[in-house]
């Protein structure tokens, strides 16, 4: 089974939040990171014409963001 582009890079956006959320007790930046993944991931939503999906993780980038800002104490 080949992969298109866009398959790949929904699968790289999803892995990378998977990985960024388990290692948030490490370091804010994690945190930071699993945001920009989310962001990753609501923009692969949109591209795949499923919108629910990107709307949801767009929500999810500004939760983290308020997390990570959080963490930071700011």
């Amino acid at each position: 089974m080949a992969l298109d582009r866009l398959t790949l890079f929904g699968l790289f956006a999803v892995a990378a939040m998977l990985v960024c959320y388990a290692l948030e007790d490490r370091s804010p930046w994690f945190v930071l990171a699993f945001a920009g993944a989310c962001a990753l991931a609501s923009v692969y939503g949109f591209l795949q014409g499923a919108w629910p999906f990107g709307v949801i993780e767009a929500i999810w980038t500004v939760v983290a963001l308020g997390r990570w800002r959080a963490r930071l104490g700011g």
